[in-house]
């Protein structure tokens, strides 16, 4: 039987080509998500995410925190996932270098092919590559337990409001979404001043306290520690599942 799928095509004109082209990248996409289901409820590592901009340099202050806030975290157990460039993104690399030397897969870079950054930092030890930021976004929610968004731009401002919005529609549960500095509360003031306090009605007061804002990378450590702790308790039930023989 010849359906609309599989039904033979001679010479066709553009729209109909357009149409075929667009229904299968949708059937694509079906696919794609009905895939993404599988993603266990406990992961076999803790990952964080970090997001931050690509144009810090490296010796300042902004670079260090990073730095040593990627180190501590991969000391923990942590695995850091950044997008695999240079900036704060290579310093979150080389923190996690420093703080699990013995272990490169703990330094993972998840990367976009952009004609002005090309390079993977070398402190990556585990890189991804993705030709569209749409699939690449879709990798570092699939991938994460957490995220912290340290100082960036319009592309870390993208990245943080995907989250927060997939955590607002519960698409993302129990994944904490922490913001360093006061750039990033004075953006979730400006959220509650125009999309709740001024009656608008665009978002809910709950939705203002999604993303936790803290004044230092001390203070998103100490958070993730105790996120990370719940994790390892569930862990550390599921083992002897995993390891006992099979009956």
């Amino acid at each position: 039987m010849i359906n609309s799928y599989n039904k033979p095509i001679g010479v066709i004109d553009d729209d109909e080509a357009l149409r075929i082209v667009s229904n299968a990248v949708l059937r694509l996409w079906d696919t794609v998500d009905e895939l993404s289901r599988l993603r266990p409820a406990h992961t076999p590592e803790y990952h964080v995410t970090i997001f931050g901009s690509a144009r810090i340099q490296e010796a300042t202050p902004a670079y260090e925190a990073v730095k040593q806030l990627a180190s501590e975290l991969a000391a923990m157990g942590c695995r850091i996932v950044t997008g695999g460039g240079p900036g704060l993104m290579q310093a979150a690399n080389e923190g996690a270098c420093h703080g699990a030397p013995d272990h490169p897969e703990a330094s993972v870079g998840i990367r976009i092919d952009l004609d002005f950054e090309q390079e993977v930092n070398d402190f990556v030890g585990h890189v991804f590559e993705h030709k569209t930021f749409f699939s690449r976004l879709h990798h570092f929610i699939m991938r994460s337990n957490a995220f912290i968004v340290t100082p960036g731009g319009i592309g870390t401002l993208l990245e943080l409001s995907m989250v927060w919005q997939l955590l607002q529609v519960r698409k993302l549960y129990d994944t904490p979404l922490i913001l360093v500095g006061e750039m990033w509360r004075e953006l979730v003031d400006w959220a509650d001043l125009y999309m709740v306090k001024n009656g608008a009605g665009l978002a809910s007061p709950v939705d203002m306290h999604i993303p936790v804002v803290v004044d230092t990378v001390e203070d998103a450590v100490v958070l993730i520690r105790e996120h990370h702790a719940k994790w390892l308790a569930v862990d550390r039930e599921l083992k002897p599942q995993r390891t006992s023989p099979p009956r």
